[in-house]
């Protein structure tokens, strides 16, 4: 099954009754393995969990810790990029040259790696000058 079709088989099982957007992530680990997310939202919308951060959780609990690839998707007019918060995310558990696919429903697909989508991303290495309780 490709790495497309895993993230259509989750994006059906999305909840999303408020926004009746639904969208379905699924990224590979370097060990090969595939993990599935869909975003999850409350009444208390729009508190709630992205399919990407979705994926990530499972990945994380699977035992795996980084990703090697990335697809997401959604039913619109064009490719869906991840919201800034899972770039952020991802930049956390791929590197910058990690490829993400955009696609939607219809077919349509955009790729750009983790680092086009988030240039100038927040690492732990700002946070060198910090003493460990400090901050």
């Amino acid at each position: 099954m490709s790495l497309i079709d895993s993230a259509t088989e989750v994006f059906h099982k999305a909840y999303a009754p408020y926004s009746n957007f639904k969208v379905g992530a699924a990224l590979r680990s370097v060990e090969g393995r595939v993990h599935q997310g869909c975003n999850v939202e409350n009444v208390a919308y729009p508190e709630g969990t992205c399919a990407e951060a979705g994926a990530i959780a499972a990945m994380i609990a699977a035992g795996d810790t980084r990703i090697a690839e990335v697809a997401v998707i959604a039913d619109s007019p064009t490719p869906v990029p991840p919201c800034g918060g899972c770039r952020q995310k991802l930049k956390e558990f791929a590197d910058a040259d990690v490829v993400v696919t955009m696609a939607t429903l219809g077919g349509a697909t955009l790729q750009m790696t983790v680092g086009d989508l988030l240039p100038g991303w927040f690492d732990a290495g700002h946070m060198e000058n910090v003493a460990p309780g400090e901050g």
